[in-house]
């Protein structure tokens, strides 16, 4: 399904996500690598970058934004189809879901929202870019260093005091009245973990 823009592409993968996804580095509306970023925040999608520039520290940006490869223009058609298909199948099962379902617990992270058994959850931004991660990882234990450093950013791995805090409340908002770690689970001295 192609896309003109950034906004008409994240549209497109929200209502339907791909299995994959190539991406211009110049757009319209603004820049590949910043559509590379979005698209990030809530699928682990295949990206593939296809541009005509052929700079080093562009192809870097994309790599670091999220990309999982980078051609660049003119390439033979043939092998646009290989490294696609490299992608596809290094590509996580599910990998293109936008809505994360755990009990009554719905997270879409296309639009950003959190409903439990259909009532809206507001979360602050923190809040809801912990689930986000949690979301995607479900079932799995993220450590309190690997939470630290994808929702605050390298520099903040240790800072386990304010991760608490935020987790506390956003346990708060999330977990059935009663329930003690009914989604959320602390698996203690690791990290934390959404339970499926």
């Amino acid at each position: 399904m192609p896309a003109r823009n950034v906004s008409e592409a994240l549209d497109k993968a929200a209502v339907r996500p791909p299995e994959a996804a190539i991406v211009d580095l110049a757009l319209p509306d603004g820049d590949g690598i910043d559509l590379c970023r979005r698209l990030r925040e809530w699928s682990e999608m295949p990206i593939l970058f296809l541009s005509a520039t052929d700079e080093d520290a562009e192809k870097v940006r994309a790599l670091n934004a999220g990309a999982d490869d980078y051609v660049t223009k003119p390439v033979w058609p043939d092998e646009l189809v290989a490294r696609l298909e490299a992608v596809l199948r290094r590509a996580p099962l599910g990998m293109g879901e936008s809505i994360v379902a755990v009990g009554g617990l719905e997270i879409d992270l296309g639009a950003r929202t959190v409903r439990d058994d259909g009532r809206k959850i507001r979360l602050t931004a923190i809040e809801y870019d912990l689930l986000r991660v949690l979301a995607r990882h479900r079932g799995k234990v993220m450590t309190h260093r690997a939470l630290l450093t994808e929702v605050w950013g390298p520099g903040y791995e240790l800072d386990t005091a304010t991760l608490r805090f935020h987790i506390a409340n956003l346990r708060k908002k999330i977990e059935p009245a009663g329930r003690r770690e009914h989604y959320l689970r602390t698996e203690i001295g690791v990290g934390y973990r959404l339970v499926c």
